[in-house]
């Protein structure tokens, strides 16, 4: 390992509170923190108790006071509507300002939620640093996202506005959003004050009722109100809330904090990504999801580089080789992307001519996460790109990485299969049953001891018995919900979800919630949601479904509930495969098989359970997977 990471770690562990507190002076603060680290105190006020500071000014303002102002902040690439257009710091202060303004003439407040179903354009990143800028707390929904996952979203934030735009491009589609927001507030309890729609070339959308506004028109009239002040926030208020699926069908409102979150976010780029002013760096995430929020629009902005927001996708967009392009055309330095994305780009090019046409340009590292990366992707990358290809693991409650091979402190050490070591400030264990760490090698839960490091979460929204759950399993532990193991040399390796929630393309879903919905469907008797391995995608979901009592024969059954559970979750569900079976396997408890089910649909080799109920039946769902599959076009 390399002195630097060996020293950084050590630090961080042994003496905690210097560490973040020496990490706490890149921050620009207006009451500077006199500790790291409360444990207890009055009200437990976690980190930098007592500090004030504004997430918003730090990204843009002290940048632009520096003297930085004509640095460029913001490139949108958009192969979707042949886009490129740039905004420097001084530009993107006026931007930000003036959406900030517009919230403001709505009598948007420090405080007041705000929830933004928008796409990956511009408005959507002015949108989230004006909500900063206000100290208001902004929840970014993934534009799509069914109309009923919005819904339960709006009853749980309770926002005073609804940003929204007309539409967004996925791909060849084009998806209308306004119909969305109109049907999730029909169902919603909780009605917002003003929607307001954004309105793009591709498809307009429609102000049905006296609360909608149009967002340019709320632009020009805004155009010479005075630009809010930066509110002045203490480091424990909430800066965003970010929604995650839950094992219940309730979705987690993950609640981060000003003042952590961007010193852990600010820490991370100079010493795990190697990014610092005037570098541009591409996460190609979407901003409905943890990676979008930390390392498109925030982290980046901290530290005063140049962050690249991307409309398209690794394939179609046109073609294979838009990552290569947009990389090459703007001068990436860091590229950050998901497995799953160089899976589907390898797909469609697997000799990689476009890579060998185009080049990685200044590209000198690629970072993956959002579900395990195979060690034959990371091969090749790798082989084809000539760069370090470096896995790491984190979730929405960590908000930045957890395990990493942290690059920039000059740790090249990695293996294939493993997302690495542990990042400074993170203390793993792999715990078994008991609660007691494991040997090398001995796979079990894997644990952060407590407290977990700034920029974490340290709640969740209206929802603290469901927080305290993640810590109730293992006393001291942060439970992560993941499986894995220590090998012999320190790597750790996470290897899959202990609980229902699997990762499809980088995006956590609860199979509970689909057996929720599928189990409601006409003649539906009993199911079983369970996630398949897949060459693209990482995870697919895929139903078991046994139907009632005179429903055997209807043809519809498996179609409908693929339907059902698109039109309650969206497309990004992936569901779209339904076995009608006669039975589930299950314990004679009455448990059903899950995890024979899981190495059926994968093709593994499986034994028939000593505890099975129904010996006949795994060999019965095999055959019918076999005839489904024979049945299946292409």
């Amino acid at each position: 390992m390399s002195e630097a990471y060996a020293r950084s770690f050590e630090a961080s562990i042994s003496d905690r509170e210097g560490f973040w507190m020496q990490a706490a002076q890149a921050v620009d603060w207006v009451q500077s923190p006199s500790c790291a680290y409360d444990p207890a105190g009055a009200d437990g006020r976690g980190w930098f108790p007592g500090a004030t500071l504004n997430t918003a000014h730090n990204c843009i303002d002290r940048h632009v006071e520096a003297g930085r102002g004509a640095t460029q902040a913001l490139i949108y690439d958009s192969p979707v509507t042949d886009t490129v257009q740039t905004w420097t710091y001084a530009q993107l202060q006026a931007e930000v300002g003036r959406v900030a303004a517009m919230l403001a003439r709505l009598n948007v407040a420090r405080g007041d939620r705000v929830i933004i179903y928008m796409p990956m354009i511009p408005q959507t990143v002015f949108a989230m640093l004006a909500c900063a800028r206000l100290g208001a707390v902004h929840s970014v929904v993934f534009g799509g996202f069914a109309p009923l996952e919005l819904a339960k979203r709006i009853d749980d934030a309770t926002p005073r506005i609804v940003l929204t735009a007309s539409c967004g491009i996925e791909g060849a589609r084009t998806i209308a959003y306004k119909p969305m927001v109109d049907e999730a507030l029909a169902l919603a309890q909780h009605q917002p004050d003003h929607v307001v729609l954004f309105q793009r070339e591709r498809l307009s959308g429609e102000l049905t009722a006296p609360r909608d506004i149009d967002w340019m028109a709320l632009h020009g009239q805004c155009a010479a109100d005075p630009v809010p002040p930066a509110a002045e926030m203490a480091a424990d208020d909430p800066l965003y809330i970010l929604y995650t699926s839950g094992t219940t069908g309730t979705p987690k409102g993950v609640v981060r904090e000003n003042g952590g979150h961007a010193v852990a976010l600010t820490w991370s780029m100079a010493n795990i990504y190697g990014i610092g002013q005037g570098d541009v760096f591409w996460a190609a995430s979407d901003v409905g999801w943890v990676v979008g929020h930390s390392y498109i629009v925030y982290a980046p902005l901290l530290v005063g580089a140049t962050t690249v927001l991307f409309e398209g996708k690794p394939v179609g967009t046109p073609d294979a080789g838009t990552f290569w392009r947009v990389m090459s055309r703007h001068g990436v330095k860091a590229f950050f992307t998901a497995p799953t994305a160089i899976r589907a780009v390898r797909k469609e090019d697997p000799d990689a001519h476009f890579l060998r046409q185009i080049g990685t340009g200044e590209c000198r590292v690629i970072f993956l996460a959002g579900e395990r990366a195979d060690p034959d992707t990371i091969a090749w990358a790798e082989g084809m790109t000539g760069l370090p290809v470096i896995d790491h693991w984190w979730q929405t409650e960590l908000g930045w990485p957890g395990v990493a091979t942290c690059y920039a402190l000059g740790d090249t050490r990695r293996r294939r299969g493993s997302a690495g070591f542990p990042v400074p400030g993170y203390e793993f264990a792999i715990l078994g049953d008991d609660g007691k760490p494991l040997g090398r090698e001995a796979s079990g839960f894997v644990a952060v001891r407590e407290p977990l490091p700034p920029g974490a979460f340290r709640t969740l929204w209206n929802n603290k018995a469901g927080w305290e759950k993640n810590f109730a399993a293992f006393p001291g532990w942060y439970e992560t919900g993941d499986a894995g193991f220590i090998d012999a040399d320190g790597f750790i390796h996470i290897m899959g979800r202990t609980d229902d929630i699997i990762n499809v393309a980088g995006h956590r879903l609860s199979t509970g919630q689909m057996e929720q919905i599928v189990a409601a469907q006409d003649g539906i008797a009993e199911c079983a949601v369970i996630g398949a391995d897949d060459a693209i995608k990482g995870m697919v979901p895929i139903a078991f479904v046994v139907p009632r009592a005179g429903a055997e024969n209807d043809p519809t059954t498996a179609k409908r509930v693929i339907a059902a559970v698109r039109a309650e979750l969206g497309a990004v569900a992936a569901l779209k495969t339904a076995h009608v079976v006669q039975a589930l396997p299950k314990t004679r408890s009455g448990k059903i098989l899950r995890n024979l089910l899981r190495k059926i649909a994968n093709g593994e080799a499986w034994t028939v359970p000593p505890t099975i109920d129904d010996p006949s039946l795994p060999a019965a769902i095999a055959a019918v997977m076999a005839q489904d599959a024979a049945h299946m076009p292409g």
